[in-house]
């Protein structure tokens, strides 16, 4: 599912127009990216969190060159799932390779 798919049943389901469903999903996304780059976390219950989680910096090496460099620490966003997510995922599978 894309991001124009995931619009599409949100307003089937929540009965909105398209228009009304995009924006709501574009603000969304915005207010979780705000909150984990200014540090904070976000929790929805059920489905996860949303937080920033420090990286070490390493040495890596170019692929096509074989030269070892030197990455920087930094600062990645990281999703948790959930425990209900985590259930309903792992129930599909179960259902798919049966």
């Amino acid at each position: 599912m894309n991001k124009s798919e995931l619009i599409e049943a949100l307003a089937s389901k929540a009965d909105l127009s398209k228009v009304a469903a995009g924006r709501a999903v574009d603000v969304l996304l915005e207010e979780i990216v705000a909150a984990v780059a200014n540090g904070d976390s976000v929790t929805l219950v059920g489905f996860g969190s949303f937080k920033a989680a420090p990286r070490a910096a390493r040495e890596g090496k170019n692929p096509k060159t074989g030269a070892k460099l030197s990455i920087a620490a930094t600062t990645v966003p990281k999703f948790s799932a959930g425990a209900v997510f985590k259930h309903a995922v792992a129930g599909n599978c179960e259902a798919n390779n049966s």
